[in-house]
């Protein structure tokens, strides 16, 4: 199975293009599902488990690979699903995001599909597991879905959302400053939305690259001054419709938005996420997601837009 992603380093390419390669799995005998090629470090025939007393019953036990402990998690069961059967018959996603490396245990591992990210979209009302999906696509007529790993991940293992006490520069006023969020993931907008909140910062949420363009351009049209009004964009690298790399291009090309201050963070931490952010012409780039770090940024840029837009005036 591990022949399955090699060359994955020349796949980097597809990155900036607007576009994506999917691994296509099943948890059962039936619907398809795909996960970012990206997220994936390996795909392995599932190894013996250690159960551990008090689990979350999602996860199904942690396995010693390559010399790392990590949890594997029975994808089906996390999605509202039945539970996978033996271990012995599945295989497990190993999966590097969110500075953690785990296992999702499917059923079946099938191939890797190229997408155009404009083919991704957002999952319609009333599928199964819908509440569990951050995107669709169709292929040979079928619905395959993109699982909201984001909120799998935070159902079964928590995560703190709160800033520290002696973060936050109380003796700031933010209020008079603004800031667009961008992410497929209600859970990972939720999150940066709730780290904002604390700041006292108000901010806008958008679903997808495109919509985010879209709130822009309108803001525009109603004569807002973006430049002394939104003192940041935050966006996820990989959404359906269009990614973060495409929409830093577009802002980028436009007379109206260029000059937008950027920030881009995706799951997807390294140097090439890094390279990128620097060739589509983001200002910064951060691993998803720690509320402490996701804060102090935060405040730099927008006392920095404060003393801008104090200096302008």
């Amino acid at each position: 199975m591990a022949g399955i992603l090699d060359g994955v380093d020349n796949r980097t390419q597809l990155a900036g293009q607007n576009r994506l390669e999917l691994l296509l799995f099943r948890l059962g005998r039936r619907q398809r599902f795909g996960i970012n090629v990206f997220k994936v470090r390996e795909v392995i025939q599932c190894p013996p488990l250690t159960q551990m007393p008090g689990s979350n019953p999602v996860v199904r036990g942690v396995a010693n690979m390559r010399g790392k402990t990590i949890s594997v998690m029975d994808l089906s069961l996390a999605i509202g699903g039945p539970p996978l059967g033996g271990e012995q018959e599945q295989f497990v996603i190993v999966t590097e995001y969110n500075r953690q490396t785990q296992g999702f245990m499917v059923h079946s591992i099938e191939h890797i599909v190229n997408m155009n990210w404009e083919d991704i979209l957002p999952p319609p009302t009333g599928i199964t597991g819908e509440s569990y999906l951050t995107a669709v696509t169709r292929m040979e007529q079928e619905l395959i879905g993109i699982i909201d790993v984001e909120k799998v991940m935070k159902e079964v293992m928590g995560g703190n959302e709160t800033v520290s006490e002696g973060i936050i520069d109380t003796n700031m006023d933010l209020s008079a400053q603004h800031v667009l969020v961008v992410d497929d993931s209600v859970v990972a907008r939720k999150q940066v939305k709730r780290v904002l909140d604390q700041l006292g910062v108000t901010c806008t949420l958008c679903k997808n690259g495109q919509h985010a363009l879209d709130q822009l351009q309108e803001w525009v049209v109603e004569g807002r001054d973006l430049y002394h009004w939104l003192a940041l964009i935050i966006s996820d690298i990989e959404m359906p419709q269009m990614d973060g790399y495409s929409l830093t291009a577009a802002i980028r090309k436009s007379a109206d938005l260029d000059k937008l201050h950027i920030f881009l963070h995706s799951s997807l931490s390294g140097v090439f996420n890094e390279s990128m952010v620097k060739k589509v012409g983001a200002n910064h780039f951060l691993p998803k997601y720690e509320p402490n770090e996701l804060a102090e940024l935060v405040q730099a840029r927008l006392k920095e837009h404060a003393e801008q837009c104090s200096h302008a005036a």
